[in-house]
């Protein structure tokens, strides 16, 4: 798919290195919520880069090795789920926001944030709605941040069997409420989300 230019959302700036960030997890009852911040290398385009909800799982892999190999920097950033039920789910998503930019070995000149909304940074930010279908870095950060929440969670089935982890990664679906309705809230559940908080009261 063809990106917009980035001129049309950094007019008036100068600088090179622009980062791409966005989040996976905001909507799960489990688990953290994993952001990503991702430069790309102009000199090695990355072709097939989308929003990462419309990708195949393969393809989003593929994609996520390429990534790694091919941007100029990349770093993940997370907050627990006793950082979301502490904050809520809009500033602990934030906070992985501000650790993942931090983590950048090489300093970004600007950050564009898919959303609405932008971190705290010391570099001036902006945020592009719908931006992982607009904005390359966006959507290879959407990629990262997808998989390796994904793979957290198919991990996770294994330490807290009988949820389905592995199958709904944490996503209210008929069988994660079910499971949680039988076996309780586990270790790793938002306890500030309504079904988890009442399951607990019950």
């Amino acid at each position: 798919m063809a990106f917009e230019p980035l001129s049309l959302y950094i007019d008036g700036v100068t600088g090179n290195n622009i980062a791409g960030v966005d989040e996976v997890g905001r909507g799960p009852l489990a688990g953290p919520v994993v952001t990503a911040a991702v430069i790309l290398d102009p000199d090695k385009p990355i072709t097939g880069l989308d929003d990462s909800k419309k990708l195949s799982e393969k393809k989003r892999e593929v994609l996520a090795v390429e990534i790694r190999e091919k941007a100029l920097c990349y770093a993940i950033g997370r907050a627990e789920q006793f950082e979301i039920d502490e904050l809520n789910i809009f500033h602990a998503t934030l906070l992985a926001m501000k650790r993942a930019i931090e983590s950048l070995t090489i300093q970004a000149d600007h950050v564009l944030v898919d959303g609405k909304f932008c971190p705290q940074v010391s570099c001036s930010c902006k945020a592009v709605i719908k931006g992982d279908a607009k904005v390359a870095a966006i959507s290879a950060a959407s990629i990262l941040a997808k998989v390796c929440r994904d793979n957290e969670m198919i991990r996770m089935d294994d330490t807290y069997p009988g949820y389905g982890f592995a199958k709904h990664k944490g996503y209210p679906t008929r069988l994660h409420i079910e499971a949680l309705q039988k076996l309780g809230a586990c270790p790793i559940h938002r306890r500030s989300f309504k079904p988890v908080q009442k399951v607990l009261i019950s």
